[in-house]
């Protein structure tokens, strides 16, 4: 009876411990898009795509035991872009927790917009 307990605890493990990671390329909502550039090219507005999020100083955190993160609305996680050969466009991949941090893109009909993992394949290749 041990036996045959220890070995099914044993297969339980097992099985248990077989699951793969997701890949960190799923795990987030992701569009790519084809922006224009904006900024003035300073340190203070530096150019990067519309949309795209400016830097910001690095925010203290709170030390203090206990204290909790207030909601904030949904925010772009991060961006990684390629320009255009006249560097007036990007090509832009946001990235973001909830899709609806993607509300302001979704809804500029001057931009062309790919929702990463359901654009059919028809539209990629135009």
């Amino acid at each position: 009876m041990t036996q045959r307990l220890l070995t099914a605890l044993l297969m339980l493990a097992t099985a248990a411990s077989a699951q793969h990671r997701v890949d960190p390329r799923n795990i987030y909502h992701r569009l790519i898009v084809v922006v224009p550039l904006v900024g003035q090219g300073t340190q203070a507005d530096p150019k990067r795509p519309q949309y795209a999020p400016a830097p910001t100083a690095p925010k203290a955190t709170s030390s203090a035991p206990g204290a909790v993160a207030s909601a904030s609305a949904p925010t772009i996680l991060a961006y990684m872009h390629t320009l255009s050969d006249d560097g007036k466009y990007a090509i832009t991949e946001f990235v973001a927790q909830d899709m609806a941090a993607f509300q302001s893109i979704l809804n500029d009909k001057s931009l062309t917009v790919f929702v990463k993992g359901t654009c059919p394949l028809s539209h990629r290749q135009q």
